[in-house]
Parts: structure tokens; C-alpha cells; sequence
């Protein structure tokens, strides 16, 4: 198989200012993302795909050569996962000459993802008969079975599935909810269709403790809380 391993890094974080280049536990936050990217390919198969020169100064500042800088129409508030991807991909294939079997996608803010999920993903991936895409997930904290409500045409609370006759939390079916961790993605997929209109996905199930995502100041403080707390375990 061959991957081509891409970390978004979009330079208007508004949130978090900087989010991807912003200090955490010593080092850029994109560092944890490029880390574990190098210890599973060779720099020429990893693609920082960024519309920002600070991004890029940094990223190049570990030795690391990012090979374009991405376009202003893919660096909006509105632009897709799928389209910069898909960017990043033909960009190789057209200006490279250079195809790949499968995208590895690292967001950075996912930090705190262990390799060893990332080897299973690429494992479950490649066991897989058909198979789409590979994600990290876990189970969710609110159970549309039994934690979740919506409104019905009187504006009243109603369970949100089901028909209410699940009485305890235990009783109702698992969920899962996607973590920026690790996807890994089926390129010939990719060419024909977007991300959520794939049919064959499988999980590998990431511990909650790694798989925070970093969206907000909330977030980044409860990271610097586990770090300082050695509660996260990168192996």
C-alpha cells in the first residue's frame, strides 16, 4: 500500500489564534501531527497542505519541505475536508506524477493520538475487503437512545429515538462519534464522491483520553491539564 500522509493546518483559526502553530506541552501543536506521521513514512510521503507563511516557516523549521501552499478559495471558513484533500492529492498525481493507494489523514488537533492507533487503522485497512475508509472513534457520551431529546410539532421534548422504552443507559445500543484522530482514506473512493457519502466505514475505537479534539480554549486548557497531569499515554 501506498499513503500519502496529509496535515491540514488552515491558518485562520479563530477560536484558538495560531491553534496550529501555538505552543502545547514545549512544542507547535502541528508537531505532534508531523512526529507521528515520521515515524510511519518517509518525508516525501507527507503533505502539510497550508495557506499560511507562519505555518509553513515553522513546518520547514524541523526540516520538513511542504510542497505548495494552498490556495486562498481552500482556506475559507466554508472549505471542506474532502476539497483540500482532493486538492492535495491531485496536486501529487499532476505536478509530481506520483499516485497513492490511500490519504492517512492527521488533523492536528488531535494531538494526543497514540501510533499504535494509527498502525491499527492502517492494519484494519488494509485487512478489509472494500472498505472506504478507516476512523478513529469512540463511543459517545450522549446516546440519541436515551440521552438525547428533540422537539415535536408542539415543542415538546420527545426521545430522540426510539420510542422511549428504554429505561436505563446500559440497555440502549452503542454509539460512536467520529475523533479528528486518524482516517484512513480510499483514494479511488475520494476521486468519485465526498466523505459522507461513502457506505463502507470501519472504526478503530480510540480511548477518550486520546482522542480530545482541539476546538476551543476549554479544550486546549483541559490538554495542558492532561499533560501536566501525565494522563496521556502516547504509546
Amino acid at each position: 500500500m501506498k499513503y500519502l500522509y496529509i496535515i491540514p493546518a488552515r491558518g485562520g483559526s479563530k477560536s484558538i489564534p495560531h491553534k496550529n502553530i501555538k505552543i502545547l506541552g514545549g512544542k507547535p501543536l502541528i508537531k505532534y501531527s508531523i512526529d507521528i506521521a515520521r515515524k510511519l513514512t518517509k518525508d516525501e510521503n507527507i503533505c502539510v497542505t497550508t495557506d499560511d507563511d507562519e505555518i509553513i516557516k515553522v513546518v520547514e523549521s524541523f526540516g520538513l519541505s511542504v510542497p505548495f501552499k494552498r490556495p486562498d478559495y481552500l482556506a475559507t471558513d466554508t472549505s471542506t475536508s474532502y476539497d483540500v484533500i482532493l486538492h492535495s492529492v491531485k496536486y501529487f498525481k499532476d505536478t509530481l506524477n506520483r499516485t497513492f493507494d490511500a490519504v492517512v489523514l492527521l488533523q492536528p488537533t488531535s494531538p494526543f493520538r497514540k501510533i499504535s492507533d494509527v498502525k491499527r487503522a492502517l492494519k484494519l485497512y488494509e485487512d478489509s475487503i472494500n472498505v472506504e475508509m478507516v476512523i478513529g472513534a469512540k463511543e459517545s457520551e450522549s446516546n440519541p437512545y436515551y440521552d438525547c431529546f428533540e422537539l415535536d410539532k408542539n415543542n415538546f421534548l420527545v426521545p430522540s429515538k426510539g420510542d422511549g422504552k428504554i429505561t436505563r443507559r446500559q440497555d440502549a445500543p452503542k454509539v460512536w462519534e467520529y475523533t479528528g484522530s486518524v482516517y484512513v482514506i480510499k483514494v479511488n473512493s475520494l476521486l468519485v464522491k465526498p466523505m459522507n457519502k461513502f457506505e463502507r466505514i470501519k472504526k478503530v475505537e480510540i480511548d477518550p483520553y486520546n482522542a480530545i479534539d482541539l476546538d476551543t480554549i476549554l479544550d486546549w486548557k483541559m490538554a495542558e491539564l492532561m499533560l501536566k497531569e501525565k494522563l496521556v499515554k502516547f504509546h
